[in-house]
């Protein structure tokens, strides 16, 4: 079995809002009833700290979370309301990614961890060069202001943090979410230590999209066979780059029922995607590591499905 960081705190009261957080829990008792992990393969991961998040973003953001005074205009351009619990919540998804991408790379084991739910937390290792997060991906958030209901940039603080320790020395990142991730791009604009990737939908969220190091932007309505050919021609030149670890953003919103999307990707084509992205990573033995990103379906259950089959995918192309 797969180590799998996750908490019950994902599932944050947002209030009315398009953003499913039940989507978490629900999927984590999706992957139980199929048998894809126990219940001792989940890790809750510590939230990452402040003097983390401050490799990323502002002092002056970071305060105005911290003493919850940001103004109206900023929280309508996050999309939500930066109350107590939802700053601790997303806090906690980015020490989430920090912690996967940490077992993708072997510097931490389940022994390692504090407050491991399952009842022998020795039993299980990571799956060989695979972290897999049941959240992150919040790729909107910018170094001094959250958009889009991405209030922290989790991607960005590990890939920080793990230049900081001198862990990793090149990182590629592939972007499969509908949007593009136009905070990550910003971030990393100019440092040539990380390859920026993003296969979205062109017209549609963020209005403006700042160049990555490698950006393929679809049609409305771009099919399965559309976007697998485009993003099979994209991986080679992303992995081209040398990364020591790819972060994979398995967004499950290119859906063609999804609320906030417009691409025409079906349940099956969003498998072969992830089949793909994991074959082209473990052609190389690249470790990897798995957020889900964003999704929005009509029905939660569609997205939970969808990050379902990125999970048994990931499981399976690493399992070797």
């Amino acid at each position: 079995m797969a180590a799998i960081v996750y908490s019950p705190r994902y599932q944050i009261d947002l209030g009315a809002h398009v953003f499913p957080t039940a989507k978490y829990p629900r999927l984590r008792e999706t992957l139980v009833a199929r048998r894809l992990a126990a219940p001792s393969d989940f890790i809750e991961p510590p939230p990452a700290s402040w003097d983390d998040l401050a490799l990323v973003h502002t002092d002056d953001y970071l305060d105005k979370l911290r003493r919850g005074t940001m103004g109206l205009a900023e929280q309508a351009l996050l999309e939500l309301t930066p109350t107590p619990a939802a700053v601790e919540g997303f806090r906690l998804m980015c020490g989430g990614t920090l912690l996967a991408a940490r077992l993708a790379l072997g510097l931490a084991h389940p022994p390692d961890v504090v407050d491991h739910p399952g009842p022998d937390p020795g039993a299980h290792r990571p799956t060989r060069r695979l972290g897999l997060h049941l959240g992150g991906g919040f790729h909107h958030a910018c170094e001094d202001h959250g958009e889009g209901f991405c209030m922290f940039n989790d991607v960005a603080v590990a890939i920080r943090v793990l230049q900081r320790d001198r862990a990793v020395s090149r990182v590629a990142i592939v972007d499969c979410d509908v949007h593009q991730g136009n905070g990550t791009a910003f971030i990393f604009a100019g440092d040539r230590r990380v390859f920026t990737f993003s296969i979205h939908q062109e017209h549609n969220y963020p209005a403006f999209k700042p160049a990555g190091s490698l950006d393929v932007a679809l049609p409305d309505d771009a099919d399965d066979e559309t976007y697998l050919r485009q993003l099979g021609g994209a991986l080679p030149r992303v992995l081209a780059s040398g990364p020591d670890l790819v972060f994979y953003l398995a967004g499950a919103d290119p859906f063609e029922q999804d609320r906030l999307g417009g691409l025409g990707l079906t349940k099956q084509g969003l498998r072969r995607r992830d089949a793909l992205v994991f074959a082209a990573a473990r052609e190389l033995d690249l470790p990897v590591v798995v957020t889900l990103a964003g999704g929005y379906a009509r029905l939660v259950e569609d997205t939970v499905d969808i990050h379902a089959a990125t999970v048994e995918e990931a499981i399976a192309a690493f399992a070797a």
